[in-house]
């Protein structure tokens, strides 16, 4: 696959929460290429960091990436930081 790119701000799944999971939301444009609105494994790299991660349906047409704690520690970001994506691989290619 070609790789996707894009920018996105980290936020959290549930913002009135203002805790638990952290997730970037993939633009529209790319959703189907990742294969439509359901759950899949996914790699690349975030901020320059490769990771190992999952894309799942975040509501109203959403497709959101999960950023593990561990993910933005070592790409030295934070919530609310907005970050360069790339996601290189779908599933387990």
């Amino acid at each position: 696959m070609d790789p996707i790119r894009f920018r996105a701000p980290i936020r959290y799944w549930n913002p009135e929460k203002a805790g638990g999971l952290a997730v970037a939301d993939v633009p529209a444009e790319h959703v189907t290429h990742l294969g439509g609105l359901k759950q899949q494994r996914v790699r690349g790299s975030i901020a320059g960091t490769e990771f190992g991660s999952n894309v799942m349906p975040a509501g109203g047409g959403r497709l959101a990436l999960s950023v593990s704690r561990a993910m933005m520690s070592a790409a030295g970001v934070s919530i609310g930081d907005e970050v360069e994506v790339e996601i290189s691989g779908v599933g387990r290619e």
